[in-house]
């Protein structure tokens, strides 16, 4: 420790994270997808917060949740969207929780063929 220099802080001591609110709307979003869904589906979606939007009283989110295969954004959505019903409110639940204001969650399933083996998604993503 004597070794090290000094320096100012990086971060303001009342600094929770580094992290954005997009980042974690992501995150909660995900952590939903891999609590309701088995086998490969959780490990092949990558989640993106298309816009976000507060107000006084209210957070608008739309997020996307991209599937690496057409079979996989079936079993997103679910039986007449039952699936990514569940999901969404799961997930608008704990952010109301998180932001300590009533949040408005649109989610959307898309296919991105193979975005993991993609090395533009994967950037696109902040994997490289």
């Amino acid at each position: 420790m004597e070794l090290l220099p000094e320096s100012p802080p990086y971060y303001p001591k009342d600094a929770f994270t580094d992290k954005s609110e997009r980042f974690f709307v992501a995150e909660i979003i995900r952590e939903k997808i891999l609590m309701n869904y088995h086998r490969e589906v959780p490990y092949s979606v990558e989640i993106e917060v298309e816009s976000f939007r507060e107000s006084e009283k209210i957070i608008t989110i739309r997020s996307i949740i991209y599937a690496a295969r057409d079979s996989q954004k079936g079993i997103l959505i679910g039986h007449r969207g039952s699936m990514l019903k569940k999901t969404g409110s799961q997930a608008r639940h704990d952010l109301e929780k998180f932001f300590d204001k009533k949040v408005y969650l649109e989610l959307y399933v898309k296919v991105k063929k193979d975005w993991r083996n993609d090395v533009r998604q994967l950037k696109k993503f902040g994997y490289r």
